[in-house]
């Protein structure tokens, strides 16, 4: 975390190792690999209640995400205000309605067709929890000196991908929506105009009618996303 007048170097012993005989290694990555790929987005929600500690944990968890020059340059407001969600629902519906009545190309609504994607978000109020993922483009000091991110997209997205993944390991589901623009965000959050909203998770637990399209489950074979050299 960017401190004012730190610039200098100070390392210290490792803190955490976790190095395990290959053996072990192999057998843990492969079951990280199973537990992932029972990883799904979800679109219908149970409005079970969702403890408020299970969330913040998994933020907590999001929170210990690399980022470029350890600047962390993210924020997260946790949401079950149905006021608020009521009204994320109303903006990001309106701009759907923009979206599919021209808005879109039409490959890109091709694209969209097998996800099975429409106007209508009820998960955003049906969810017992948005969390509003804000990036910061900026940061400020105690005494208001502005200071520059680095790596903001980059980082903001290893920190989002370690939500999710916290998320699905809490036995929670979630989907990745971006608002796109709903620049009321911030406003509403009470976040500064040095953030910029990059993704909206519903969570909570499944329905039980809860449906995912057949082809979100047609991974790329891995040759297709991995080269080895030895």
């Amino acid at each position: 975390m960017y401190r004012k007048g730190e610039v200098s170097y100070v390392p210290i012993p490792l803190p955490d190792r976790v190095q395990m005989p290959p053996d072990e290694a192999l057998a843990a990555a492969q079951a990280f690999l199973a537990r992932m790929k029972t990883r799904h987005s979800v679109r219908q929600y149970s409005t079970e209640v969702v403890p408020e500690a299970l969330i913040t944990t998994c933020i907590a968890a999001a929170g210990t995400a690399p980022s470029g020059a350890n600047h962390q340059p993210w924020f997260f407001a946790a949401i079950s205000n149905p006021a608020m969600k009521a009204r994320i629902r109303a903006a990001a519906e309106e701009e759907e309605r923009a979206f599919y009545a021209g808005g879109a190309g039409d490959e890109w609504l091709a694209a969209l067709e097998p996800i099975g994607t429409g106007i209508a978000k009820p998960h955003l109020t049906d969810a017992p929890w948005l969390i509003v993922v804000f990036a910061q483009r900026w940061g400020t000091t105690e005494d208001g000196t502005r200071y520059k991110n680095y790596y903001v997209p980059e980082s903001v997205g290893i920190a989002t991908g370690l939500l999710i993944t916290a998320i699905h390991h809490a036995g929670l589901v979630c989907l990745e929506h971006t608002p796109n623009p709903m620049k009321f965000l911030p406003e509403l959050c009470g976040r500064p105009a040095s953030e910029k909203a990059v993704m909206i998770l519903p969570v909570g637990y499944p329905a039980p009618e809860a449906t995912v399209p057949a082809v979100a489950k047609r991974k790329k074979p891995f040759d297709a996303i991995c080269q080895v050299f030895p």
